[in-house]
């Protein structure tokens, strides 16, 4: 099965997002995220934001299909109550990328089961309308190694494919003494498997992905 190589995910941090019910206020918030060891910080941070509250319930997607990682916590709350229909909008934009979370004061009123779900999927949902949605793409990073005689054929491919440069040096081989250059490039992953056997074709040009 063949996946797509580009995914929709949040330019930026939201704004704040405020909803009050029977007394309870929810506070919202997505933020772009890389990677999972980025949640904590975030959490740690609106816990100083929001010192009087109890719950920091909150869900995330990483990746794209197949490899998808993802998850949803009530911190607290009854099981299924927040976690569960905050990862719902993630999925209901369909998003990745992204650390939803919902802050609750507890006002004094319960609200059941029902009313937890509906406070934190319409909190989760008005924060993810009032973010930017963004597509991007999937790349595939090369790393290209070549003798600097080679220079010119390289970039020759480089030009004629629109192959985006991520950093580029020059070094001195220690056993020759000649100029050697590197260039790490990026390009879409439905163009990579050609991109490779170009240069993996040419004589004298090394290529590996990274």
């Amino acid at each position: 099965m063949e996946y797509p190589d580009t995914f929709q995910t949040i330019a930026s941090a939201s704004e704040e997002i405020l909803l009050k019910e029977k007394g309870s206020k929810f506070f919202g918030y997505a933020f772009p995220i890389a990677h999972e060891d980025e949640v904590k910080p975030i959490i740690e941070n609106l816990k100083k934001q929001h010192p009087h509250a109890v719950h920091f319930c909150y869900a995330y997607q990483l990746g794209t299909a197949p490899k998808i990682s993802y998850r949803a916590n009530d911190d607290g709350e009854p099981s299924n109550t927040a976690g569960a229909p905050i990862y719902g909008q993630i999925q209901s934009f369909g998003v990745t990328n992204v650390l939803l979370v919902v802050v609750r004061i507890f006002g004094g009123t319960k609200l059941g089961v029902g009313g937890l779900i509906a406070a934190y999927k319409t909190t989760a949902q008005l924060t993810l309308e009032v973010c930017e949605i963004i597509e991007k793409t999937i790349d595939v990073h090369f790393l290209i190694t070549f003798d600097y005689k080679n220079m010119n054929k390289v970039m020759r491919v480089i030009k004629e494919k629109k192959l985006d440069i991520v950093s580029q040096e020059m070094e001195i081989n220690e056993d020759s003494g000649l100029p050697f250059g590197k260039i790490e490039l990026k390009t879409r992953k439905k163009n990579a498997e050609i991109v490779f056997a170009i240069f993996d074709l040419m004589f004298e040009i090394d290529i590996k992905t990274i």
